[in-house]
């Protein structure tokens, strides 16, 4: 008995170390890239701290002071990333659906998804206006088509959908050496441009990731934003300082509010509670937004994003 209750304090001890450790390194991401990738997992660090913390305290385990602190730091450490996702403003907000309202749903549909039927019966059920799907595959594609969507993006891995087809494509020309995927389209509704942008980032251990929030900051800057919706997998987190600089350099405001999407499944099997918010939907400031949600489970690792916008009069 008392060697498993030391081996159980030993391990709690060694959670809430590392709980605290991650969320330490997690806040230095704002100097270093490489710390950042600490922050993406800063709930985590808050559940195991707790937990670690709360059962040294209840059961009087040995290292039950050391453990108490490991698990306050951790939950000081991960409040200091997760806070300012909840406190930031998304924008204006109508509880109403007015006239020219619109939803807009972001999915990373996966690229060996078996159940492309199941994701496109979905899709079309839903009325939406603006489709964007992130690893989209032909088959899908044509499912959508044949219902009546038109697409943007066709030949590629990133496609926007939409019912009437787009006015113009003018892809900004990107600098020499640009990893950035994306696909931009303008659009007319209600009378005026709407301008569509969906991109895919890398994860943000790939070298490439860097320079691509940099890139879809000068997209954004040189096509009209009033009304511009610009949404994507971003694999990073609102907790990461990477993403946060995204936020204030897009001139977009982004609607979603911690919203988990990934991990959807886990072994080919769903997975209900995800805990990584990286799909996001930004709009401009003529846009007010109605609702945020995600949606069910359809094969892939990502749960959708649907995100409901009326225009600001």
């Amino acid at each position: 008995m008392r060697v498993r209750k030391a081996f159980g304090a030993t391990v709690l001890l060694v959670l809430g170390t590392l709980a605290a450790t991650g969320a330490v390194l997690g806040n230095g991401g704002r100097f270093s890239p490489a710390l950042d990738l600490f922050a993406h997992f800063a709930p985590l660090y808050a559940v195991a701290g707790a937990l670690a913390a709360v059962h040294a305290g209840v059961f009087q385990a040995p290292f039950r002071r050391t453990t108490i602190v490991a698990g306050f730091i951790s939950l000081v450490a991960s409040a200091m990333l997760i806070v300012p996702e909840w406190t930031r403003g998304t924008g204006p907000e109508t509880p109403a659906t007015p006239p020219g309202t619109i939803k807009v749903i972001q999915f990373n549909a996966l690229r060996t998804n078996g159940d492309i039927r199941r994701v496109a019966d979905w899709l079309i059920a839903q009325n939406a206006d603006i489709i964007t799907v992130t690893e989209a595959r032909h088959d899908l594609r044509d499912r959508l088509r044949r219902a009546g969507w038109k697409t943007a993006g066709s030949k590629g891995s990133l496609m926007i959908f939409t019912r009437t087809r787009y006015q113009r494509m003018d892809r900004p020309e990107l600098r020499r050496g640009s990893q950035l995927t994306f696909v931009n389209a303008t659009y007319e509704l209600g009378g005026l441009p709407l301008e569509v942008v969906t991109t895919h980032f890398d994860w943000p251990t790939r070298r490439n990731f860097p320079g691509q929030p940099r890139d879809l900051a000068y997209v954004a800057s040189v096509r009209p934003r009033a009304r511009m919706i610009l949404t994507g997998d971003f694999n990073a987190t609102p907790w990461s300082a990477e993403l946060r600089r995204l936020d204030h350099s897009l001139g977009l405001t982004r609607r979603d509010r911690g919203v988990a999407t990934f991990p959807a499944q886990v072994f080919g099997r769903p997975w209900p509670l995800p805990f990584l918010p990286i799909d996001h939907v930004y709009a401009g400031p003529g846009w007010a937004t109605v609702s945020v949600r995600r949606g069910p489970w359809l094969g892939s690792d990502h749960y959708p994003l649907i995100v409901t916008l009326a225009p600001v009069r």
